[in-house]
């Protein structure tokens, strides 16, 4: 099944992507020294990819 072409969003290929590729989470994670690099490719801890930030309240 396909979606209307006026539901989608005008720059679908630029938006942010919600998961990495392999290389890019073994990456992420032997950056944050979560993983050696001769370490097993089983059983990887997950990573994620955004944050949501908390809006601060304003002040009245």
């Amino acid at each position: 099944m396909s979606i209307h072409p006026s539901l989608r969003g005008i720059n679908t290929l630029i938006g942010e992507r919600s998961v990495f590729t392999r290389k890019e989470r073994l990456l992420k994670l032997m950056e944050d020294g979560r993983v050696e690099k001769d370490g097993s490719v089983y059983g990887l801890p997950k990573v994620r990819t955004k944050y949501k930030i908390k809006a601060k309240k304003k002040k009245d």
